[in-house]
């Protein structure tokens, strides 16, 4: 068996970790393989620390500086070591993912079909792809390597990560949210979760080609944020949330001013008139911590126009209702919850955090005044994510608080290889927001909110509903496509556009 062959053979199961744990040791490497690596990447460690001008270089030259210095040393000291010229670009490539990237998690960070990384140990590697778990023959060398590669990535934005602060929130340059977690809380070794940011899956188009929503249904997203509406976006982990939010954002005018508040900074907003803030954990010395309710009250005298929060979970709940009561209209915020209603129990919850004594129908009264639109989206069994809900909060009546469903998502089996069956629907209500976007000058077309009205998919391949099936359900909805020579980059305007034209005539 060749050198290479070795290097990417499976790993075997190895003895029960810490706390039984079954671990999994990584694949069997020629151990002079090893000993190669780990001494050319010490001597050039020792080497690039006694050059003072290493920062100043440029990404090309820094890694014309690594190829040779690792080639020289091969040639030097290992030329006895039967290596071929596809194994020395392995040591090569591997020493400058330890030297200048985050060493095993690179292949991984670079491949577009993986949408989050989860290390569960130095040799047990989980990534998402197509919204499926799936293991990966990826490991780190031990836990201090994973540590080493851990301090790295939090560092780089000024956080710390510690036995006395075992756990931290960070991010990537490229925006991928980080959470690790390390011993003593982390009973069997340092554990790495990466989501990864993707930045062309923040847009309105790319949500529609997907089938996470109909062209009616975005075409009501868009009017209601440019109309101000204040609208929360409700889901569970890994459901779309933040990049759902990231889309709808698109739709504010250039001219408004907006704030952001973030624990991990991760929106990136299109608009040129934007300040990005986020929370800071406390120090060494347990001070200085800036939570996202100081930087809610603190964005309120910035003058903006819109405040935007990443996620709603803690008592920063009670001041966002407040600054959408009084002036900021059009704030957007996400919150973790199953269902609009599930959401304003969720805020009624985090704002009795605030630790203010106040009735809950006074609470109830206040996200009821405060919150116009709730948009549910989940992550269905296959792993898609869909836009399970577009809800209008109407008031109260009494103590509870009314609301109606706009369109919604109606699943009605799977297939055999386990994809949903469903299609998204109108309920046949107009919003009552619709004359407030009358009065502003933007156009809604009231067709899209008709029962009978036809579902239309921007997708090649929307979600569609068995001929068996589609005699049962109620509106009797039929999926369809745009045609192709419509999905191209302006396909959403051209086609509501058109579609307005048709109606005003």
């Amino acid at each position: 068996m060749s050198l290479r062959n070795r290097l990417t053979r499976p790993g075997q199961a190895g003895p029960a970790g810490s706390g039984g744990m079954q671990k999994t040791a990584p694949p069997a490497e020629h151990s002079k393989f090893i000993e190669i690596k780990e001494k050319i990447h010490l001597s050039l460690i020792e080497k690039i620390n006694s050059i003072g001008s290493w920062e100043t270089l440029s990404s090309q030259e820094q890694d014309e500086f690594l190829k040779t210095y690792i080639e020289k040393r091969i040639a030097a000291e290992y030329n006895a070591v039967p290596l071929t010229s596809v194994e020395k670009d392995k040591i090569i490539a591997d020493i400058k993912q330890e030297v200048k990237g985050f060493g095993p998690l690179d292949p991984l960070l670079r491949d577009p079909n993986i949408s989050e990384i989860m290390v569960n140990s130095y040799s047990n590697v989980y990534v998402e792809m197509n919204g499926k778990l799936k293991r990966v023959n990826s490991y780190f060398k031990d836990d201090k390597h994973l540590s080493n590669i851990i301090e790295r990535i939090v560092s780089k934005v000024g956080r710390r990560i510690d036995e006395a602060s075992p756990m931290v929130d960070a991010r990537l340059p490229d925006g991928s949210r980080v959470n690790a977690i390390i011993p003593p809380l982390s009973i069997d070794g340092p554990s790495l979760t990466i989501r990864k940011f993707k930045s062309d899956a923040a847009t309105m188009h790319n949500l529609l080609y997907w089938g996470s929503m109909t062209v009616g249904m975005a075409e009501t997203l868009k009017a209601a944020v440019a109309a101000r509406l204040n609208i929360v976006i409700s889901g569970g982990t890994g459901s779309g949330k933040t990049t759902l939010l990231n889309s709808m954002s698109a739709y504010i005018p250039e001219g408004e001013r907006i704030i952001t508040i973030e624990d991990s900074a991760e929106l990136s907003l299109q608009q040129n008139h934007v300040i990005r803030l986020e929370t800071r954990p406390a120090s060494i010395e347990g001070t200085g911590a800036v939570g996202a309710r100081d930087l809610v009250k603190n964005c309120l005298r910035m003058r903006p126009d819109r405040v935007i929060i990443g996620e709603c979970r803690g008592a920063e709940a009670l001041d966002m209702l407040q600054a959408m009561n009084t002036g900021h209209d059009g704030s957007l915020t996400t919150v973790h919850a199953n269902s609009p209603r599930d959401a304003c129990s969720r805020l009624e919850t985090l704002v009795m955090f605030a630790g203010v004594e106040l009735p809950e129908k006074t609470i109830r009264q206040q996200i009821s005044s405060a919150v116009h639109l709730i948009v549910q989206i989940n992550r269905l069994n296959d792993g898609s994510r869909r836009i399970t809900y577009i809800t209008e909060i109407l008031g109260m009546e009494e103590n509870t608080i009314t609301m109606q469903d706009i369109f919604k998502w109606e699943q009605y089996g799977t297939e055999d290889d386990g994809r949903v069956i469903g299609c998204h629907v109108p309920t046949g209500v107009r919003p009552n927001f619709y004359e407030k976007c009358k009065a502003k000058g933007i156009k809604l077309t009231t067709d899209i909110f008709d029962v009978n009205s036809p579902v239309v998919y921007l997708c090649k391949n929307p979600p569609n509903i068995k001929d068996k099936d589609r005699r049962n359900t109620p509106n009797n909805n039929v999926p369809a496509s745009i045609p192709k020579e419509k999905r191209d980059s302006e396909a959403i305007d051209s086609f509501l556009k058109k579609r307005q034209q048709t109606n005003n005539r």
